[in-house]
């Protein structure tokens, strides 16, 4: 099962639930209706009265239907698939060699699936001085900082084309702000950095590749990794 729940008691008069639901069933926003509606739960049953939720107007299987339905075939070219799976292929079209990014430790002859997290904080100074650039620059802070994150792994790879993978949330109707479901899909950036590129013009350049490509997130990513004719190709970490 996707969801699983236990309640915990620490004492006659106190209990805790806990509710685990996998990943494949609901993203990070899934969790604000998920909660609010157990406490609409909870609140009815400590009175004594029947939940009383209020309907939703698309179930997640209405969307999934949907997002087969408009998106199309990729086998005809008229529609959003084929069109947008277009737009990736030129996008992503003659990248360059794997860049290799200084390591710690060798890369596994196979996928391991193993890894780790490295937790920081951005101070608000640095991130007023983010937003100053974004405003000056009519970028998103998303851009700046895609921007030196690019810029980053350029000078440690010794590459200039990066591709970037970035999770977007695919909730672009009100209606489903409600609905508990997996919603994310991946959307790939790829930004080549020429040599003498002000910061300035990378943004710009920064600016154009992201909004190019938040223009054509429909395509799962798996269904883009499938019809790509090339492997995937990404900075060893």
């Amino acid at each position: 099962m996707p969801i699983r729940a236990t309640l915990l008691e620490v004492n006659e008069r106190e209990h805790t639930l806990v509710l685990v639901v996998h990943h494949i069933a609901a993203d990070g926003l899934s969790m604000a209706p998920l909660a609010r509606d157990v406490m609409v739960a909870y609140a009815s049953r400590a009175s004594g009265r029947v939940p009383a939720w209020l309907p939703l107007e698309v179930q997640y299987g209405d969307f999934s239907e949907w997002q087969r339905g408009a998106l199309g075939e990729a086998s005809d070219p008229d529609s959003i698939l084929a069109e947008q799976l277009r737009f990736w292929s030129h996008a992503l079209t003659d990248r360059g060699e794997l860049a290799e990014l200084p390591m710690d430790h060798p890369r596994p002859a196979g996928v391991s699936l193993r890894g780790g997290n490295l937790d920081f904080r951005i101070d608000s100074a640095t991130y007023r001085r983010v937003a100053q650039i974004a405003a000056r620059s009519d970028v998103s802070t998303f851009m700046v900082i895609h921007a030196a994150l690019a810029v980053l792994l350029s000078r440690e790879c010794g590459a200039n084309d990066i591709t970037i993978g970035t999770p977007v949330a695919g909730r672009s109707e009100r209606a489903l702000d409600d609905v508990v479901g997996m919603f994310v899909n991946t959307v790939v950036l790829r930004t080549v950095l020429d040599g003498g590129l002000t910061f300035g013009e990378v943004l710009t350049r920064v600016r154009d590749v992201d909004v190019a490509a938040l223009q054509h997130t429909e395509v799962p990513y798996d269904v883009l990794v499938e019809s790509s004719q090339s492997a995937r190709r990404r900075c060893s970490r």
